[in-house]
């Protein structure tokens, strides 16, 4: 080996290590990097000169190569923050972004909404995620997250469901009239319903004792409300009949009279279901799920209806599982959308691109999208982010375990120089050495 390829075998080792210190320097400015990996140099020696052929041993190295770069794919801390739009993904798995340079993957959760409505990421990519329908069931349909500024529609009444007591132990027979239900009522109580505009009308329901087991109701509104209604007075709009067996499970519902005709231009005749529970030979059921008459106090236990005016959006949420909550003025919630997540067989291939983005390689598999937690994808955890992996410790250490500087020279001064001026000597060589 002559002096140059000395030379340059030295030189080999010199920029193997310089560019070691820059994956340990560029750990160490991305320590606070939401969703960083830290990564680390792998060293590997050339091809070296063999003085005796293929014979093996007697070898000269030919220096150092950096061979690869290889991120250390470990979980980092997961954070609590207060912003609703902030995720972070604890185990496998990537967000999904599209943007002008086309699809890209990313660890960093600190997500908001932008001018136009979209989910985004600090340098404006759009996050993907699965669809929901009209009735808030998330869909295999993958589109941009994006807020919902349109007012929500209102929706009609079509359903009306009731859970009640009514006193077996009332005898008083009265004969019901609808200029004085209350006084001619065995009970009586209120509940909502919604026309086709959205406009809000309490129904009061009144329930009259006919014969034993046997139970009239009357549903009446103000009549100020409907077709024909007087002011002040209420006018009917429901009237029906359920029965019971003699222990008290209900038995039969019936509906004699629908007139649902509300006022302001809203849907006439509007067809409302009123289910009393699940009767035994009207709906052929167990008569337990719903109203029963039993010994004791009539009482109105719960109800359901599926109406609602129309709403803005108050508030939005992510939960656990990447789904996307909005709250409405109206008090209704609907799922909007789902996080998807992208996991790869070789994420270690991935290829940087910036701005804490991935881009898919050839070595790194083609990305299986999917809902999160399942096939071995993470789970997401709202209102969290992930912290960088960088130990500032480690890689100081590392950095100052690269840039060590040769050990200093051993003093050796002339022969036969006095005690005084070796040590003289020593000094001045080892000046020297520091100024070197």
């Amino acid at each position: 080996m002559g002096v140059l390829s000395s030379l340059y075998t030295g030189v080999s080792g010199l920029s193997a290590q310089g560019e070691a210190l820059g994956v340990i320097g560029d750990n160490i400015a991305n320590a606070n990097t939401t969703g960083f990996k830290s990564s680390r140099a792998e060293f590997q020696d050339i091809v070296a000169k063999s003085l005796k052929g293929i014979l093996g041993g007697n070898q000269i190295g030919r220096g150092v190569k950096i061979g690869a770069v290889n991120p250390i794919l470990i979980q980092g801390n997961v954070d609590s923050t207060e912003k609703a739009t902030d995720l972070a993904i604890s185990g496998d798995g990537y967000f999904v972004c599209r943007g002008s340079d086309g699809e890209s993957f990313t660890r960093d959760g600190s997500l908001h909404f932008d001018k136009e409505g979209y989910l985004v990421t600090n340098d404006k990519q759009r996050i993907q995620g699965f669809e929901a329908d009209e009735k808030g069931q998330i869909i295999n349909k993958m589109a941009d997250i994006k807020f919902p500024r349109a007012l929500v529609p209102a929706k009609a009444t079509t359903e009306i469901k009731l859970d009640l007591n009514l006193d077996s132990r009332i005898q008083n027979i009265k004969q019901f009239d609808p200029k004085n239900p209350y006084d001619t009522s065995h009970y009586s109580t209120g509940i909502e319903v919604y026309d086709s505009q959205g406009n809000k009308h309490l129904m009061s329901m009144f329930f009259v004792k006919a014969a034993d087991r046997t139970w009239n109701w009357h549903g009446m509104v103000d009549g100020k409300e409907v077709t024909g209604g007087k002011d002040g007075e209420l006018s009917k709009v429901a009237a029906g009949t359920v029965t019971f067996t003699v222990d008290g499970k209900l038995d039969t519902e019936t509906v004699s009279e629908l007139a649902f005709n509300f006022k302001g231009g809203a849907l006439q005749n509007q067809k409302i279901k009123i289910d009393f529970g699940d009767s035994i030979t009207t709906d052929k059921g167990n008569g337990l799920d719903g109203t029963k008459q039993y010994g004791k106090e009539s009482d109105l236990i719960s109800w359901q209806q599926d109406g609602s005016a129309a709403g803005t959006i108050t508030n939005l949420s992510f939960n656990d599982e990447g789904v996307l909550t909005a709250l409405y003025s109206n008090g209704q919630t609907q799922d909007l959308a789902q996080i998807a997540l992208a996991k790869f067989e070789n994420p270690e291939a991935l290829f940087k691109v910036g701005n804490n983005r991935f881009k898919e390689a050839r070595d790194s598999g083609a990305p299986a999208v999917g809902a999160p937690g399942r096939a071995g994808r993470g789970k997401i955890f709202a209102k969290s982010l992930e912290r960088s992996t960088v130990d500032l410790a480690l890689e100081f250490v590392n950095l100052i375990q690269n840039q060590r500087p040769t050990p200093a020279p051993t003093c050796r001064p002339p022969i036969r120089t006095p005690t005084s001026a070796a040590s003289a000597w020593c000094s001045t060589a080892a000046a020297r050495w520091v100024r070197r």
